[in-house]
């Protein structure tokens, strides 16, 4: 582990939890183009992306009809970039009573910007997305889970741009993201416990932390042992489980890039075809509901924050 990750999360205050959770557990969607991946990043230009198909309409649109035949509320946390061109995407979503939240600007990974740059994408992109919902925006999610201890001041200017919270983190060892040593439950990144982080669900077992959320595990290991992840994930820590997956993993329809690495064409494209039965039989499982209403408010009120 690096020094500068060990005094910087020695700085970290565990936040204060209810006695008891609810029975609900947290579902939340990553609103981005099928070409905005980090999967993509090297192969497809930003330059194209406006010449590029764009599909996350027809996408998120089929995620809001399974979730609406579920009868579950969620979080959707969107990028700017898609609330400046389908801004009545997002008002849909948003009158349908689900959470919207943010992702940045155009998917640009944190550790790319410098503060003036990471100032500039968030002040953006939030009033782009209240400007589409008509309400204000208290959630942030980082572009690829990309908010590491180089870039710690994030949190300060989150506080600055009017954010309750982030999920930002990921307590996992992966090529593309992860924070291991980070906490596995909810905790305030900064002194002044101003931005509450909400980070994503792990599960320990055989000494290791082994991803128990997202869409991309989801759909490439079996319905049984995912299941079995977030389920004793969550009774580990006492802390629901935070799932997240973005509109473009359930449509096969997208277009095909066959000049990305495979091992980013495997991650990107296996499992899309049965990931709506998949959620179906996870939706029957478990329990779901709006990250704010499902960990955040209860954290927030064990805190004395809320009444």
């Amino acid at each position: 582990m690096r020094a500068d990750v060990q005094r910087v999360l020695a700085e970290t205050t565990p936040a204060k939890l209810p006695d008891q959770f609810g029975s609900r557990h947290a579902f939340s969607i990553d609103v981005e183009e099928w070409f905005q991946v980090g999967a993509f990043e090297h192969t497809l230009k930003r330059d194209d992306w406006p010449v590029l198909e764009s599909r996350v309409e027809h996408q998120t649109y089929g995620m809001l009809a399974l979730l609406e035949e579920a009868g579950i509320k969620a979080t959707f946390f969107c990028l700017g970039w898609v609330a400046e061109r389908k801004p009545l995407l997002l008002h849909a979503i948003y009158e349908a009573g689900h959470e919207v939240g943010c992702h940045g600007q155009d998917h640009q990974r944190l550790f790319t910007m410098d503060r003036s740059q990471f100032v500039h994408d968030v002040f953006g992109s939030k009033k782009r997305i209240e400007d589409a919902i008509g309400a204000s925006v208290f959630g942030y999610r980082a572009p690829s889970f990309s908010l590491t201890p180089d870039v710690w001041w994030v949190y300060d200017c989150l506080a600055e741009a009017g954010f309750t919270y982030s999920s930002s983190v990921y307590p996992v060892r992966h090529d593309h993201y992860g924070l291991p040593a980070a906490p596995r439950v909810p905790f305030w990144p900064t002194q002044d416990r101003s931005v509450l982080e909400v980070p994503m669900t792990v599960c320990k077992t055989f000494g290791r932390a082994l991803p128990a959320s997202g869409g991309g595990y989801f759909r490439l290991l079996p319905y049984g042992l995912a299941r079995w992840l977030m389920g004793t994930a969550a009774r580990q820590t006492g802390v629901p489980t935070i799932f997240y997956m973005h509109p473009w993993e359930s449509d096969p329809g997208q277009p095909f890039v066959a000049e990305a690495p495979w091992l980013s064409r495997f991650r990107h494209y296996t499992g899309q075809r049965a990931l709506a039965g998949k959620l179906r039989r996870l939706y029957r499982d478990f329990d779901w509901g709006r990250l704010d209403e499902t960990v955040v408010w209860p954290v927030l009120r064990a805190e004395g924050r809320l009444p």
